[in-house]
């Protein structure tokens, strides 16, 4: 189908769309109606830019060529048709993008869960620098940065740090990160000054609603103990940490940050519902792509995704071959210049598989 096809069927559903809602028709699906008619709105202002600009850029050709028109005045055509020229493509190009099919996890917030790899003291250590880098760049952008979980060693690094970050296209933009992310820097005990090598593995997940994912009481099992902080010291005297399994998956979360139990258990009842909705995403996706080439942010963990080295300050990412000298700005959370190239080769590739 060609992108003038594409277009001429969303303008008409558009309008399809219009007449149903305006008629009176819709009745209980009103709402899933006015969902997509205000879906495809930025859409079809876009196509109608294209057009415009496409009618201009005919006219101006057309004043060039005529013979009757003044010398100035097809002098001014030439200029405005040049001009245009250039325009149009980059118009298309925005108008192919609106017309991917979208993520439906984008507008989500995001469980983000951070854990150190290999390396032992060291990497629990990078794994709190980079929770640390994703609750700065949260801040940056105005979202909620809430701390659901976290296992700490008693020496200032993480072994598992988990978070919950609320707002608006907050998995859209983070989605890339997980994966393997490895350090290397030299260690403060290590005397010699050899550089280690350790890692840590990032997963962000979109955060699901209950409409999303239907969990039956009959499929949890619930287990509750009491809270335990760095070296098995107790927090608290009570049992108000809160172990949920998921029975037929075998997935199993624990919450201990609260001192109220049924706050721990609505903490870990959230964090389930987000990983059984990711893994549910994965299935699908895999299934729908099983012989397509993995894209760039697929979230495979088993992939070392990016490097940050302390003794050049740099930090690269392998997935698209850049490399940023400012190690410092990135781990205080300046990452829009890693994940805007990301969100463009992602789109770039999605946009190959169109054409």
């Amino acid at each position: 189908m060609s992108l003038d096809e594409k277009l001429n069927r969303v303008v008409a559903r558009h309008d399809e769309l219009a007449h149903l809602m305006s008629a009176g028709d819709a009745g209980r699906d009103f709402a899933r109606l006015a969902k997509e008619y205000a879906e495809l709105g930025p859409v079809v202002r876009a196509i109608g830019e294209l057009r415009k600009l496409r009618g201009d850029l005919a006219g101006a050709e057309s004043l060039m060529k005529d013979s009757a028109a003044g010398a100035d005045m097809r002098a001014l055509a030439e200029s405005e048709y040049f001009e245009l020229k250039n325009r149009v493509p980059e118009m298309e190009k925005r108008v192919q993008l609106l017309l991917l099919p979208k993520d439906e996890a984008d507008e989500k917030s995001a469980i983000l869960e951070v854990r150190a790899g290999t390396g032992g003291e060291e990497a629990a250590l990078f794994a709190a620098d980079l929770f640390r880098m994703y609750q700065r760049y949260a801040e940056s952008r105005g979202w909620r940065f809430q701390v659901m979980e976290m296992s700490d060693t008693g020496l200032g690094g993480f072994k598992e740090a988990i978070a919950e970050i609320a707002g608006a296209g907050v998995f859209a933009r983070l989605k890339y990160e997980s994966g393997v992310h490895r350090v290397q820097r030299v260690p403060v005990t290590e005397g010699s000054g050899r550089i280690h090598t350790s890692a840590a593995t990032v997963a962000v997940l979109p955060e699901a609603e209950e409409v999303d994912i239907k969990i039956e009481d009959k499929d949890l099992r619930i287990d509750t103990f009491r809270s335990q902080g760095a070296g098995g010291q107790h927090v608290n005297t009570t049992d108000s940490a809160v172990r949920v399994t998921h029975l037929p998956s075998g997935l199993q979360v624990a919450c201990q940050e609260e001192k109220s139990q049924h706050k721990n258990k609505a903490k870990a009842m959230k964090l389930l519902r987000s990983r059984l909705y990711e893994f549910e995403r994965e299935r699908r996706d895999s299934e729908r792509a099983q012989t397509r080439r993995d894209q760039v942010g697929s979230g495979d963990r088993s992939e070392r995704i990016r490097t940050y080295n302390f003794p050049q300050g740099r930090v690269t990412d392998h997935r698209i071959n850049i490399t940023l000298h400012k190690l410092d700005r990135v781990l205080d959370g300046d990452l829009d210049d890693l994940i805007e190239p990301l969100i463009a080769e992602d789109q770039a590739a999605r946009l190959a598989e169109l054409t």
